[in-house]
């Protein structure tokens, strides 16, 4: 193992004992640094995944498609479920909030 291994094979090791707060606040931080969130964002490829993505066609459905398959009335029979359209609502809010943190 080199030094630089080493090193941060310590790092990571007291990160992953962080309660859960603190090692967001260290993400936080991370994130804040331009040069630092740049260097994971290359590491993670996720341009890479984007610009696949944007290669790929999609097929959107028509409107009689949609309606035939089995998206429509997918929650009819969810005992957990009251109101469908408040549920939907409230997950779209909490992905939303995801993608804002």
């Amino acid at each position: 193992m080199t030094r630089t291994q080493a090193t941060a094979e310590i790092f990571w090791t007291a990160f992953q004992v962080l309660p859960s707060k603190e090692k967001l606040a260290v993400l936080k931080r991370i994130l804040k640094d331009k040069e630092l969130r740049q260097t994971v964002i290359d590491l993670s490829g996720v341009k890479n995944h984007r610009a696949e993505r944007a290669r790929t066609p999609r097929k959107y459905l028509t409107a009689r498609e949609l309606l035939n398959s089995d998206l429509i009335g997918m929650w009819q029979d969810r005992t957990d479920i009251g109101d469908s359209a408040a549920y939907a609502r409230q997950l779209r809010e909490q992905a939303q909030n995801r993608m804002l943190k």
